[in-house]
């Protein structure tokens, strides 16, 4: 049998469940590489996929014979074959913070069993440590999106919109292997770089705005995420003491991410840095990255677990001036036992775009 679906078994079984019901379309293919709408079952003895008559072909052509996975066109399935799936189950699990309220109430009358049972995000925990084929799917996702960095620093002139560039970074991505985007790219120049999430805009680039670049593709379903802040022709003598001091907080959150690292403290000493400096940190640390773009383990204060070998996360301080400007730099990181390996590894000196020139960045 698959060995995450073997997996999702012992795990239930230890709940006192006799069944599941996957609906979350990121923990089935997490579970079975199906990428197709469809919900999946796990019964006493048997897995069952159920998909419309669109899915059919593509989903036989997915799963294995080591899958052990039974897959129906949901037109065939009748009432009585939907009441006898979890028949002789007293618990059966759902995934309780991706379903509607009307959605559990169908389950309930759909499948008759006993008790639907809260799973407390069991796959979502099992998610945040990556096995060897995820983190190799996340290096060639990140591989990308470093070559696509390397390409727009040549690409962008002043005088060029937000949006043209936007454009021409999901242009790149889907014409050298990506996927999908991992989110809607971010190009954020001048006082627009001072909102975290801003949109890319009709906003042309002048000369010594700083850009804010946050962008991500997916392979093969695994995402990537990296943030970078360059200049238009110049760097700004006032953005230069703020560039830096982000820099050097991502630096020592660089060093100090290890298997074991309180997630908590990681957060506190870039938030007291800032702090002492007369800034504020606005959002997380980071986050975790693999199927989802935002996934377990949050980077934030109010988590108080530890870092763990084999988890992805990203690194991502910023500093955010209303009005004025912002800087944020980010990169997505592979956690080890003594400590962690940027997966992009894109420049963050300053850089200089327009001119195709760099400058050196010292760090005191």
């Amino acid at each position: 049998m698959n060995n995450k679906i073997k997996w999702l078994r012992e795990k239930i079984r230890g709940l006192d469940m006799q069944g599941m019901i996957v609906s979350n379309p990121v923990n089935i293919r997490y579970l079975t590489g199906i990428d197709a709408e469809g919900i999946l079952l796990i019964t006493r003895k048997e897995n069952h996929y159920i998909t419309d008559s669109r899915y059919i072909e593509e989903v036989r052509s997915i799963i294995t014979i080591d899958d052990e996975i039974i897959v129906h066109n949901a037109s065939d399935v009748n009432s009585y074959d939907y009441e006898n799936f979890f028949s002789f189950c007293e618990n059966v699990g759902f995934e309780e913070t991706y379903i509607t309220y009307n959605t559990y109430k169908n389950y309930m009358q759909r499948y008759k069993a006993n008790r639907l049972e809260e799973t407390e995000n069991i796959l979502e925990k099992q998610r945040m440590i990556k096995d060897e084929n995820e983190i190799e799917l996340l290096k060639k996702a990140c591989e990308l999106t470093d070559n696509c960095f390397s390409y727009i620093t040549k690409f962008i002139k002043i005088g060029m919109t937000e949006k043209q560039i936007a454009f021409e970074i999901e242009k790149y991505f889907f014409e050298h292997g990506a996927e999908d985007l991992s989110f809607k790219t971010i190009v954020a120049s001048g006082k627009n770089s001072s909102m975290p999430h801003a949109k890319a805009t009709d906003k042309k680039i002048e000369n010594g705005d700083p850009i804010t670049i946050d962008f991500g593709c997916k392979y093969k379903g695994y995402c990537s995420d990296m943030t970078r802040t360059v200049f238009a022709g110049f760097v700004p003598d006032n953005i230069k003491p703020v560039y830096d001091l982000v820099l050097k907080n991502q630096l020592q959150t660089e060093k100090d991410m290890k298997d074991g690292a309180s997630i908590r403290m990681l957060f506190k000493n870039v938030d007291n840095d800032f702090r002492l400096h007369g800034y504020s940190f606005v959002h997380s640390l980071g986050h975790g990255v693999g199927l989802d773009i935002h996934e377990r383990p949050f980077i934030s204060y109010s988590n108080d677990s530890t870092l763990k070998e084999n988890m992805v996360v990203t690194n991502e301080p910023g500093i955010y001036l209303p009005g004025e400007f912002g800087v944020r730099i980010e990169d997505t990181a592979l956690i080890t036992k003594s400590g962690c390996i940027n997966l992009t590894k894109s420049d963050k000196n300053y850089i200089i775009v327009g001119t195709n020139n760099y400058a050196s960045n010292i760090i005191n």
